[in-house]
């Protein structure tokens, strides 16, 4: 598994709180362990997941043309190694995934972060306040010529899922694809930590997320919201910090800035494909200082 994406790609997130967290909330552990499907996608002859509203609108995304299309080209591009100000144009070809050998996008899974409330304390820590689903993720079930890539679909008003970028890695697809029956993947994208939540214990699963811990293997989920209001509720969307231009603020993904150009661009080394007014382009991941 690689994950070389360090950037935020576009889109807007779904107000909706996942439905397995209510369970989680209503029921024993050993009633949610026999109840609550797995976070990540399940075979068509399977029930769609209940946790993903409009999952079928998901699916026919991901095995569309114009999301392959755009997997093709953004694999087509060398990702510049140069500088973050560094751009490219994507080729514009009418059969980008000529040449590239055969692949698939897997049916998309839950990508969950915590929510700006639960950062600021404002909200218990309660794994219905705690985590949103913002994105689905799918990677691809191959490398196409040593390259892994990650589809992101947002939620579209009123209804569906709408392509918001492609990332390079499989980073975020493998770790949010860890959630089980009974468990919740989640992460903290300030810090790129990854944690599963069983009930309402917080584990982590990458460096990262155990650096965030303090080492702990295992924390409580309020003492979790004390370690990132610690970290972050200073730095909130539209705090000082966050207005006088020290950080992007903390909350989750924001929309990318507006494309510049009308022509797909690949920008600096490790970038997103990102739909942003209506054109292709890149954008690299604004990064809020935790410190």
């Amino acid at each position: 598994m690689r994950d070389t994406s360090d950037t935020t790609p576009a889109g807007t997130h779904a107000g909706s709180r996942l439905s397995r967290l209510s369970i989680v909330l209503a029921l024993t552990a050993s009633a949610l362990l026999s109840v609550a499907g797995p976070a990540h996608a399940a075979p068509a002859k399977d029930p769609l997941p209940a946790d993903i509203p409009d999952y079928q609108a998901a699916l026919d995304a991901v095995k569309s043309t114009a999301v392959r299309d755009a997997v093709c080209r953004f694999l087509s591009t060398p990702v510049p190694a140069g500088a973050a100000g560094s751009v490219q144009t994507l080729p514009d070809t009418s059969e980008p995934c000529q040449g590239l050998p055969v692949f698939t996008i897997k049916d998309p899974v839950a990508l969950n972060e915590i929510t700006p409330g639960f950062v600021a304390g404002t909200v218990p820590p309660l794994p219905t306040e705690a985590v949103k689903l913002v994105y689905l993720v799918s990677s691809l079930n191959a490398t196409v010529n040593g390259r892994n890539a990650t589809v992101m679909l947002s939620p579209t008003q009123g209804g569906g899922w709408h392509l918001a970028a492609v990332r390079d890695g499989d980073g975020d697809a493998a770790y949010a694809g860890k959630a089980t029956a009974g468990t919740l993947v989640f992460t903290e994208p300030q810090i790129r930590g990854w944690y599963q939540l069983k009930l309402t214990t917080v584990e982590p699963l990458n460096d990262q997320a155990r650096a965030g811990l303090g080492g702990q293997a295992s924390v409580s989920l309020g003492d979790y919201q004390k370690l990132v209001k610690a970290r972050y509720a200073d730095k909130l969307l539209g705090s000082e910090y966050d207005t006088k231009g020290y950080s992007s603020g903390y909350g989750p993904r924001q929309k990318a800035d507006e494309a510049s150009s009308s022509a797909p661009l690949l920008a600096g080394s490790g970038a997103a494909l990102a739909l942003a007014g209506g054109a292709l382009a890149l954008h690299r991941r604004r990064r809020s200082n935790t410190a």
